[in-house]
């Protein structure tokens, strides 16, 4: 008879490099599951986000555009701004609403202090190559956005609006009751509960290959990805972070899991939790195929753009994602294997983390978050523009009505 204490084999995935280092010099202990856990985090697999899912059915129950104007106005004014609100909005907002007992704000601000500082490395290497990414390689989480428009011109602008959220939630005072991080938040949620509500409704959605459309334990993959994966990947390109700040970072996305809708009871606590469910994602849920590689080219688009300056920023971009993925993980995802380029990134890293020295000064670190604040806001800022970004998702709506409605 099998010990419930037997542990599973380290998953395929984490073999390699670079993996195998960063858990060998990263991980906090020994991650590998034992079959009941691997169990228990698969159920998550067959869940999507009830009080999501409860206000989307609200938006179909209601005329067109009533649904829509009653969440607009609760995530705008409070719940308490609607005379009559339908109880699936009640449900909805009494749980958003709800400051968690273990929530703190001294750590909440240190937090958004560390994601500012990583400035341009965060959110124009850690974000895009690591985060997003490797997120493609989980193949079942990639069905939606598939499904859900032209990816090679779609791309850019999701990952705009992507970016704008993510600073919008990391920024001071981003996730106050009615800030653009809070509100932005509930709008992702509800946008997510759409496509979701799309996906199940389509007739050649396999529910036994594919598990519940948005899910919860992809859900909680995603939050892993900003927390996780960024500090990784901002540690790949060079930065440190205290013990204290890396606790103060988790803490931040366990709150930011909660407004997503991701199950309590499934969202880490701290890092070594998430670095279990980090472990239980590879073994699970990174199982690449075509579709991871159909985004991954969207993402880093055509190397023979005729801007110079583009194709030098994605060039770099993807021997990023090379380096910090391994050459199997990159090879799946069809990204360039450039020498000279990577070469240029490690030096990029190395340099770096001398630069890191002159933060022991006083006022140095100050300085790094907010030089790191304003230089990946305009970075954004025009991308978002260009693209045609919206914090609205309102485009989504459409999904709401039928399966087969087409969105970027």
């Amino acid at each position: 008879m099998t010990s419930t204490n037997t542990k599973l084999p380290t998953p395929p995935f984490l073999k390699g490099f670079p993996f195998n280092v960063f858990l060998r010099l990263l991980a906090p202990r020994d991650l590998r599951a034992t079959p009941a856990q691997r169990d228990a985090f698969r159920r998550y697999a067959q869940i999507g986000d009830p009080l999501a899912d409860g206000v989307v059915t609200m938006i179909q129950r209601l005329p067109t555009g009533e649904g829509r104007r009653l969440f607009e106005t609760a995530v705008e004014h409070g719940i308490d701004a609607l005379d009559d609100p339908p109880a699936e909005l009640v449900a909805f907002f009494e749980q958003v609403d709800t400051r968690p007992y273990w929530l703190d704000d001294d750590k909440i601000e240190l937090a958004i202090r560390v994601s500012m500082r990583t400035g341009l490395w965060g959110i124009g290497f850690a974000l895009p190559g690591l985060a997003l990414t490797g997120g493609y390689l989980a193949s079942k989480a990639d069905k939606p956005l598939v499904g859900t428009g032209d990816l090679r011109r779609m791309a850019p602008r999701r990952l705009n609006e992507t970016a704008t959220w993510y600073i919008d939630v990391t920024s001071p005072g981003g996730l106050e009751r009615f800030a653009a991080g809070f509100t932005g938040t509930l709008r992702v949620r509800l946008m997510h509960a759409i496509v979701r509500s799309a996906m199940c409704r389509r007739p050649d959605w396999d529910f036994e290959q594919w598990d519940h459309p948005l899910n919860q334990a992809q859900m909680s993959g995603t939050v892993m990805l900003f927390s996780l994966a960024n500090l990784v990947g901002c540690q790949a390109m060079g930065l440190r972070f205290s013990a204290r700040e890396r606790e103060a970072v988790y803490h931040l996305w366990r709150y930011i899991g909660q407004l997503m809708g991701v199950d309590p009871e499934l969202m880490p606590a701290n890092e070594p939790d998430t670095w279990r469910l980090f472990w239980l994602q590879a073994d699970t849920e990174f199982l690449p195929d075509e579709d991871s590689l159909k985004l991954a080219q969207a993402l880093h688009g055509d190397q023979d753009d005729d801007d110079a300056a583009m194709r030098v920023a994605r060039a770099m971009l993807s021997s990023y994602s090379r380096l910090v993925l391994g050459n199997r993980n990159a090879d799946q995802l069809g990204l360039a294997d450039n020498k000279p380029m990577q070469a240029a990134v490690l030096g990029i890293s190395a340099v770096n983390r001398v630069l890191e020295l002159p933060r022991l000064l006083p006022g140095v670190t100050r300085l790094n978050e907010e030089i790191g604040q304003w230089s990946r806001r305009r970075f954004v800022q025009r991308g978002f523009t260009e693209t045609g970004g919206d914090r609205s998702y309102r485009r989504h709506d459409k999904l709401a009505a039928g399966p087969q409605a087409k969105t970027g």
